[in-house]
């Protein structure tokens, strides 16, 4: 199983850690966030294809952010999907 660490940018959360494992979302924490809502998405996602996840949660906004913790997320599983797929690297990840 790998863990990944991602910086978001223009949300409260300041990381946000998850695992994959075949293909499915694992251990999901955002740190310095909404504390239940955060809660309720790491549990959500808890087992769900990460193609599902990012489905799910691409394009969430919060408030008037053009972005949001589940939108960050869902571009932090994007960018581990193509550096998986493409070798592309994203300097968001620690």
């Amino acid at each position: 199983m790998n863990v990944f660490t991602y910086k978001p940018k223009g949300v409260c959360s300041s990381l946000i850690t998850f695992s994959i494992e075949d293909g499915i979302v694992k251990n999901v924490v955002f740190k310095d966030s909404c504390s239940g809502n955060s809660q309720g998405i790491s549990r959500l996602v808890e087992g769900l294809p990460v193609t599902e996840v990012i489905r799910l949660l691409k394009g969430i906004r919060c408030g008037k952010k053009e972005t949001s913790c589940p939108d960050q997320f869902a571009r932090a599983l994007e960018s581990q999907l193509d550096f998986t797929n493409n070798n592309f690297k994203n300097d968001n990840f620690i």
